[in-house]
């Protein structure tokens, strides 16, 4: 068999490649490109909708692998944000949050499991001072070039936490015992 000149370059190419590997990624909360979201019944009657202003993190990616990533998030709950100062205020209070005694929340996963595009991102949730093992229902929107000759990658996620499994025990009755998560988030690779 002759190989031709052109062949031999292919070859070649294809053997000079870079491997796709892991990379690590910065979570771009600096420019409001990520979003930690929620809701939850009020009394049954309606949704209240909230975020969290302030959170940072980050995550490996390898697309080749993708059970290979892992993510690692840290927020700050004094943040929260209704867009209602009197609620907000007692949401950081003992009632809910107790920000002063709990400054922190932090989420560490512990395994990736892959289905076509769709991920289960399993980790730890620490929330008020309680640590739980929460899964995350995660998508790859997509990942590229960005117009400043960065890589970016990014993922939408849900997950729903019961209050008193965090030891947040106020109570709105029945409806409303349950928060509803909606992640954004948006890397940079390093």
């Amino acid at each position: 068999m002759r190989l031709t000149t052109a062949t031999l370059a292919l070859v070649a190419a294809v053997l000079a490649a870079p491997a796709v590997q892991a990379a690590d990624y910065v979570i771009d909360t600096a420019r409001a490109h990520a979003s930690i979201n929620f809701r939850i019944k009020h009394l049954g009657f309606s949704w209240l909708t909230g975020r969290f202003d302030k959170f940072n993190g980050t995550f490996t990616f390898d697309e080749a692998k993708p059970e290979a990533s892992s993510v690692k998030v840290e927020i700050d709950p004094s943040s929260i944000n209704t867009n209602h100062a009197e609620r907000d205020n007692h949401l950081r209070g003992k009632d809910f949050l107790d920000t002063s005694a709990f400054p922190k929340a932090s989420f560490e996963s512990t395994s990736v499991k892959l289905d076509g595009d769709k991920a289960k991102i399993t980790g730890n949730l620490t929330l008020h001072g309680v640590t739980k093992e929460v899964t995350i229902d995660a998508t790859r929107i997509a990942g590229g070039p960005d117009p400043w000759g960065n890589h970016r990658e990014g993922f939408t996620g849900t997950t729903n936490l019961r209050l008193k499994d965090f030891g947040i025990n106020f109570d709105l009755g029945p409806a409303s015992e349950v928060v509803e998560l909606a992640l954004e988030v948006e890397g940079v690779r390093q």
